[in-house]
């Protein structure tokens, strides 16, 4: 089920504590950095539906089983790992542990607070022996301190004399919820974590552990500040697994025990343990050098600085501004500070993909970062290019030239088991390539274009030339690939793929042409330049003349329609009550594939196409993928669909909070979130890139008065504004730009804001989706359109 949430515009509040609701909880109310993720569970531990404390790449390697072994298949897979756990915090109130399970919650309140960026929590409770307590935390994961996190708890005693026991831990290997139904897999990752060292001193510990598979060292550690009465107690215990400090002491009526948790976290596969131990006391004790008041303080003028260049703020439907906030707030704690680590999919919220990153990341994060915070899109461009090696091994083994990245990783190793859905769907090589000439056009950043963009578009351009051939028709084709629509698999010419393959090709000869030294030290002659270009040239796009659509890929349009008449509700998602062979020859769709590309690659189509392709695809596109709905917002609002692409930024926006999926509990959904900002700027702001400049055709949905929203820019920040018939733009810093209103260039500068009429939408043919797949509507009411 999912939680009842209030709706408030900068906090997510559970007013009542909901158990049925208690995994979708611990996602939502996750904190993370980037670097370093705790999962919302209850500070005392239990009871949970999955403990979760994460750091960026530290993962356990595990048997990759397969029913029969074949060639070129991974054999070992990588797996987020839970690590030391130093969020517990138990209470004894008169020798009764506090579980809200026992005696009577009187009250228990959660807020997460999207400008401060802590997860505050306030208990009245009644023990079964009648004692009450009130019990205060907030914990926050410190975006200035990357290495460190930091809990309040407090607890007041009501009504009389309290003795009050606190005891606040590191735990490593805690028992796990099975991993799946393999028993192989859960074997595996059963307590990974093997004890090296544990220290203990006055306030606080030290755990230093390392994965018995992948060999990579961790180290946590914790200390203490203590306000209260004077006769507090303390006592200390270190084990291998388990590191405990015990505060007790008396509390009158209306007395107050505060403990101030900090902790520290570190991990390396190189680093010695005395290293990384060390690493980690100089974290803790920067952190107690800053206390808990400057850390919060740091915390929120980090946060303003953000929401200063990247809010958006939308008049006329408070759950959507809401949803907005809290998902741009998530794609911030997964990438903020990950410096050269991946994006998961889940981020740093929960096991889901076993913290596996996709393509997900250059194509739905990558571009709210470009806009928002640039030097976090860098950084995963970095982490690819750190991978190459095992990129180009992986094309090697799949007897292909260049560099294959891999479908889902953590460490830059395939770790998909599934050829057809996995390894097949080479796009991912053009999709990193794209996410690069994307950030180049959004910075100009040409320090990174000489250290990381060149041989990531060399290497994605030489996979192509080897992958792809010339027909005898001259047409350059590339067969028997898998393009993002999963229920479509090994199929020739995929629109999008070629499309992207066609893009990525271009851009390495332009790099190529930018920095010839660096081309030539990647040893790129004119010859392969020549070749590159004479296939970009080449590239085939099937277009079915008779419905007039492209098809998805070669054949497509001629395929057997999928049965929707008889497909019922509880049918869906369909990969897990069909077999794939049946998926794979019909027209049934998982998520927008040919959608996207017009999206991606808009002018490689005419308006005409457009909107016949939205009308032909929707109908067959069932959106059993969370990636979908953002897309077909974005399409939907560009051919003037505006309730459409309204109700479908209502399923992208609320896919967490409404649990839309039934999976919140195994992580939020980063690139749905990352979703949420391209269906508000790229659907209804209409912006698209075309090199250094910026295109904006805005509309405004029927049931919204206003939506605004800001962006970075080439060391520019800009704000546009968006109402029912005109949009004003406004330079707030640096130096003039030149941007497109509907096609009408015109120059902005700081000195005034720039105002253009909306012009009128074009009647079209209105797009009707399978029987019970339609996306729900945000308004019942009709559209004034």
């Amino acid at each position: 089920m999912d939680a009842a949430l209030p709706i408030m515009p900068w906090r997510i509040s559970e007013n009542e504590l909901d158990l049925e609701a208690l995994g979708q909880t611990e996602s939502l109310f996750a904190l993370a950095n980037g670097h370093l993720g705790l999962r919302g569970n209850l500070d005392e531990g239990e009871p949970f539906n999955r403990p979760g404390s994460y750091l960026n790449s530290f993962y356990e390697s595990r048997p990759l089983p397969h029913a029969e072994p074949a060639y070129g298949n991974p054999e070992s897979g990588q797996t987020i790992i839970n690590v030391t756990n130093g969020k517990l915090i138990r209470l004894l109130v008169d020798d009764e542990p506090f579980d809200i399970r026992y005696g009577r919650l009187n009250k228990h309140e959660r807020h997460l607070d999207l400008r401060a960026g802590t997860l505050s929590r306030e208990v009245d409770w009644t023990s079964p022996a009648g004692q009450s307590a009130i019990i205060r935390s907030t914990r926050l994961v410190s975006f200035t301190q990357r290495a460190v996190a930091a809990i309040s708890y407090e607890v007041e005693a009501v009504e009389e004399a309290t003795r009050v026991v606190i005891q606040s831990e590191l735990v490593a290997n805690e028992p796990m919820p099975p991993f799946r139904k393999d028993p192989r897999v859960s074997a595996a990752l059963e307590s990974p974590l093997e004890a090296e060292y544990q220290a203990e001193w006055e306030t606080g510990a030290a755990l230093v552990h390392i994965t018995k598979a992948s060999k990579l060292r961790l180290a946590a550690a914790m200390d203490h500040m203590v306000e209260g009465p004077e006769n507090v107690a303390m006592e200390l215990s270190a084990q291998p697994d388990i590191a405990r400090t015990t505060f007790t002491c008396q509390l009158a009526p209306g007395q107050t025990l505060r403990i101030i948790k900090y902790l520290a976290y570190g991990w390396s596969g190189t680093r010695s343990r005395a290293a990384l131990f060390d690493q980690v006391i100089a974290a803790l004790n920067a952190a107690r050098y800053t206390g808990w008041d400057e850390l919060r303080a740091e915390q929120r003028r980090y946060l303003d600085s953000f929401w200063d260049g990247a809010d958006i703020e939308i008049d006329g439907d408070a759950k959507l501004q809401q949803a907005v906030r809290f998902g741009l707030f998530h794609v911030l704690q997964a990438g903020a500070r990950a410096e050269e680590r991946p994006i998961a999919a889940k981020g740093l919220t929960g096991t889901g993909y076993e913290g596996h990153a996709f393509w997900d990341s250059e194509i739905f994060v990558l571009p709210v970062f470009n806009h928002t915070l640039p030097k976090s899109s860098a950084d995963v461009l970095r982490w690819r290019h750190s991978t190459l090696d095992a990129a180009r091994d992986r094309a090697q083994a799949l007897g292909l030239k260049g560099a294959s990245f891999p479908w889902r990783t953590i460490a830059g190793q395939e770790c998909s088991g599934y050829w057809p859905a996995g390894t097949a769907a080479f796009h991912i090589n053009a999709d990193i390539a794209y996410a690069v000439t994307e950030y180049l056009d959004c910075t100009g950043d040409d320090q990174f274009d000489r250290d990381v963009g060149v041989e990531l578009l060399v290497e994605t351009a030489r996979l192509w030339y080897s992958l792809g051939h010339f027909d005898r028709e001259g047409k350059f084709r590339i067969d028997g690939v898998t393009g993002p629509d999963e229920y479509d698999a090994l199929s020739d010419n995929n629109v999008y793929t070629n499309l992207m393959a066609r893009h990525n090709l271009r851009a390495a000869a332009e790099a190529v042409e930018r920095h010839p030294d660096v081309a030539a030290h990647l040893e790129v002659h004119e010859h392969e330049l020549a070749s590159w270009s004479s296939a970009a040239a080449s590239v085939y796009i099937p277009f079915d003349d008779r419905l007039r659509v492209h098809p998805q890929c070669e054949g497509y349009t001629l395929r057997q329609s999928w049965d929707f008449a008889h497909t019922g509700p509880e049918s869906y998602p369909l990969l897990l009550n069909y077999p794939y062979f049946d998926l794979y020859r019909k027209q049934v769709i998982k998520q927008a594939d040919l959608v996207l590309a017009m999206h991606l690659q808009s002018a490689a189509f005419s308006e005409e196409q457009k909107a016949r392709n939205f009308v032909y695809y929707e109908r067959i596109t069932v959106r059993d993928s969370s990636l979908s709905a953002a897309t077909q917002a974005v399409i939907a609002a560009e051919l003037g669909h505006l309730d459409l692409a309204y109700d479908y930024l209502g399923e992208t926006a609320l896919v967490d909070l409404e649990d839309v999926h039934g999976n919140t509990k195994d992580g939020v959904h980063i690139a749905s979130m990352a979703g949420t900002w391209s269906a508000l700027v790229s659907g209804f702001g209409g912006m698209r890139t075309h090199g250094p400049e910026l295109y904006f055709s805005p509309r405004m949905p029927a049931f919204l008065n206003r939506i605004s929203f800001n962006l970075r820019h080439h060391d520019r920040r800009l704000s546009v504004v968006i109402l029912p018939n005109y949009a004003t733009y406004s330079l707030l810093s640096g130096e003039p730009l030149t941007l497109r209103h509907h096609g009408e260039q015109f120059k902005l500068t700081t000195d005034k804001a720039i105002t253009h009429d909306i012009p009128p939408i074009k009647a079209r043919t209105h797009p009707v989706q399978p029987v019970g797949r339609e996306p729900r509507r945000r308004h019942t009411t009709l559209s004034r359109f």
